[in-house]
């Protein structure tokens, strides 16, 4: 059986390269494609040596830097993507890569991380976090997106089986798509992130963490520390918002950039506490930060809602002990 696996772009390990990561073990003799691929090399591990075919769009003018500008150009371009020849085709989807064309002697199942987001439920935040509210680029903006609706809903009848990576995301699923999913959760490592020793949580700072991009809502958690002057904040993460959100930040918080995984595991097992203000899909990383036995302060919505345990249900549950 020849299997080729879809993956939206390339660009950086975050929570959807790591899923793409457990497709590709599993289906060690898989085909990889991607609209680009600009993974540096030092981070490239988790491809495991694979060869990534790419899309006209990997010869694009700085695409590394700019791929979110060719998003209207995507569909197209993974429409491209040559699969003729494959038995199981099996797509990493965020936005556009299960829209991949497949016949009908061809089995199509997608993992979908998220409906593209920006598109639908969150359009409004997102045109107002990218100051494209009023004027001539915001009529632009919100033609692509009705365009990219469009295409979105039709390529859902493409796909066999829909897997989704929370039951938060099954619903948007099936609010945009009309179809039921499976949930099946992404992968933590939990060989890799667990408790420090005795005596090594300090207790000195809050930590956060995550790609630094305006639905992650780090300048949420920034504005609060500024609030707090007396508490430390460290921030692990890159990503198209940092400048800004650095750019004035308090002098309580620390920002560490881009960090490997055993760094940003020192800082959870140290940390008071994790913060994480998104409405996330699933999010991994506050599942990391418990597996090392740090509390979490999250968002009370999203995918966090089915990992994070919150205050009254320990409340109720530690009653019905006593109780009993």
């Amino acid at each position: 059986m020849k299997v080729a696996v879809v993956h939206d772009w390339l660009t950086q390990i975050a929570g959807a390269e790591r899923v793409l990561e457990e497709i590709l073990r599993l289906y060690p003799d898989a085909t990889l494609f991607a609209v680009i691929d600009c993974v540096p090399p030092e981070q490239r591990g988790f491809l495991q040596g694979r060869a990534v075919h790419t899309s006209f769009m990997q010869k694009f003018p700085f695409a590394r830097r700019f791929y979110r500008h060719y998003l209207s150009l995507m569909p197209l371009a993974v429409e491209q993507l040559d699969l003729s020849g494959f038995d199981l085709v099996i797509s990493s989807s965020h936005a556009v890569a299960k829209g991949v064309l497949t016949g009908p002697d061809q089995l199509h199942v997608s993992y979908i991380h998220s409906p593209m987001r920006y598109a639908w439920d969150l359009q409004h935040q997102c045109l107002r976090e990218s100051r494209l509210e009023r004027g001539l680029l915001s009529w632009l903006a919100r033609w692509q997106l009705h365009g990219l609706r469009i295409w979105d809903q039709r390529t859902a009848n493409g796909v066999d089986h829909m897997i989704a990576n929370s039951a938060f995301i099954a619903r948007r699923i099936h609010k945009i798509y009309r179809r039921d999913a499976t949930v099946i959760y992404p992968p933590v490592d939990v060989g890799m992130f667990t408790p420090g020793a005795p005596g090594e949580r300090t207790g000195e700072f809050y930590l956060t963490a995550s790609r630094v991009v305006p639905h992650k809502r780090m300048d949420l958690i920034v504005e609060a520390f500024r609030q707090l002057p007396d508490r430390r904040l460290v921030v692990i993460g890159a990503g198209p918002a940092l400048k800004r959100i650095r750019h004035g930040a308090p002098p309580n918080v620390q920002f560490l950039g881009y960090q490997p995984a055993e760094v940003l595991r020192d800082h959870m097992r140290r940390a008071r506490a994790f913060i994480f203000a998104a409405e996330e899909d699933f999010g991994i990383i506050p599942v990391e930060a418990q597996a090392c036995g740090t509390p979490v302060i999250a968002f009370g919505k999203g995918g966090v809602t089915e990992t994070v345990v919150a205050l009254e249900q320990i409340g109720a549950v530690n009653a019905s002990i006593v109780k009993a």
